[in-house]
């Protein structure tokens, strides 16, 4: 039934947004017939195997960065709604101190906070800098989850937990079998959005000597030096964040719809 909706959502897109469609179409036909005769499009060719190799390191960080979020902000937002007051202070200052935060902050942080090698045992381990830079990313993104959290349980009716204490449900069986299943659709539109957020955030890790999609673009716009050819691969990377962002802002905006609440 989902599928249904989702493939009836992208079929009714070019109807919706014709503008946007032909805008699409124009671009194609003029990168098709036009771009060859333009020697910068021939550069933005020869770099485009570079490009695509940092943008996966751009994904990869966000991905690593979101899951690792994600675990530590359900733990922490637990934290938050639990009873005691002494497990809810830290889960608060937790999530005051990391999402008030500047991000280029957190990475610089954790790039120059952890060493360069770790030592176990008689060997020593490498610690990259995309690593440091997706713990950073982290950080924002389990406490943006643990609020995330806190507040689809919070818009659970109360009476609900009412109904299931009438029933001589425990608190923990509560939890787990009547209030979660209902927060994680509740969690999943705010959720996505946030992902697509960390993913345009990792454009910080070029900052810190990460070898992704804005560190790759700069070493070419230094190698071939042409104010028409750093023009259009800066666009191509914008065109890049965007045809990975917009499909998920829609979906989001899709689940939303979908999982409307009264």
């Amino acid at each position: 039934m989902a599928i249904d909706s989702s493939v009836r959502v992208l079929a009714g897109w070019p109807r919706r947004h014709p503008g946007t469609l032909a805008l699409l179409a124009a671009v194609l036909l003029w990168l098709v017939f036009g771009a060859p005769k333009s020697p910068v499009f021939a550069a933005l060719r020869e770099w485009s195997p570079a490009l695509a190799t940092g943008f996966a390191q751009n994904i990869l960080i966000s991905l690593l960065a979101i899951a690792i979020g994600s675990v530590l902000g359900l733990l922490v937002g637990a934290l938050a709604v639990s009873p005691l007051w002494i497990t809810r202070l830290p889960a608060k200052i937790w999530v005051q101190v990391f999402r008030n935060a500047p991000w280029l902050v957190l990475i610089y942080f954790t790039t120059y906070v952890f060493p360069f090698e770790l030592h176990i045992g008689t060997s020593w381990i490498s610690f990259p800098d995309w690593v440091k830079v997706t713990l950073g990313l982290a950080l924002p993104a389990s406490a943006n989850v643990a609020e995330i959290f806190r507040g689809a349980i919070g818009s659970i009716p109360g009476t609900q937990w009412e109904a299931s204490r009438s029933l001589a449900f425990t608190r923990g069986q509560i939890f787990r079998s009547i209030i979660l299943p209902q927060c994680f659709k509740r969690m999943l539109p705010p959720w996505m959005n946030l992902y697509a957020v960390i993913t345009m955030g990792t454009a910080l890790a070029s900052l810190v000597g990460v070898h992704d999609l804005i560190d790759t673009a700069q070493i070419a716009s230094n190698t071939v030096n042409r104010t028409g050819f750093t023009v259009l691969i800066y666009f191509s990377v914008l065109a890049l964040f965007f045809a990975y962002c917009y499909p998920i802002s829609r979906f989001t905006q899709f689940l939303e719809r979908r999982y409307a609440f009264s």
